[in-house]
């Protein structure tokens, strides 16, 4: 077994390189990040113990807007130390980056004990989530994989996990 330690980076490819890379190179500057690669279609920050790397999609690609239902990427979510970070976020979005909220700061714990959460998107579709779980989360008390917890759930939608 092998044990990781987050993930190292993601890399996007988006379809709208002159709005997109100033929105993730401040978005990433608000969560600690250092821009170590900057061009007009591309930017690489990392920091945070993650790195994010956003380019423009070659010229001679379809150019299809993002889509959440196609097979691939549906979101990916940032961990943050506290709710307070989560309210920052919110903040930094709508009055800074002008971001597409998709759902507001909003309680969760119908996916995992304490669960709080901001949803947004990125100016080609793309969806992100913040997210902060106090303590262990699932593997601590009171949840599913922590001592007494209900073990793994059968199925998953937005009213969170059931059997």
């Amino acid at each position: 077994m092998v044990e990781l330690n987050g993930i190292a980076h993601i890399q996007l490819t988006v379809k709208d390189p002159g709005r997109c890379v100033p929105f993730w190179e401040r978005l990433c500057h608000f969560f600690g990040m250092q821009t170590l690669i900057r061009a007009d279609d591309i930017v690489y920050c990392i920091g945070s113990r993650t790195g994010i790397l956003v380019r423009g999609a070659p010229t001679d690609g379809d150019g299809g807007a993002f889509d959440q239902n196609r097979a691939g990427l549906h979101h990916f979510c940032f961990r943050a130390r506290s709710r307070e970070d989560i309210d920052a976020a919110h903040r930094f979005l709508v009055d800074e980056l002008h971001a597409h909220i998709v759902h507001p700061p909003e309680d969760g714990s119908h996916f995992a004990p304490g669960y709080y959460s901001i949803l947004f998107e990125d100016p080609d579709g793309i969806r992100v989530e913040v997210n902060h779980v106090p303590g262990k989360g699932h593997l601590g008390p009171g949840g599913r994989l922590g001592s007494g917890g209900e073990r793994p759930a059968g199925r998953y939608g937005d009213e969170g996990l059931k059997e």
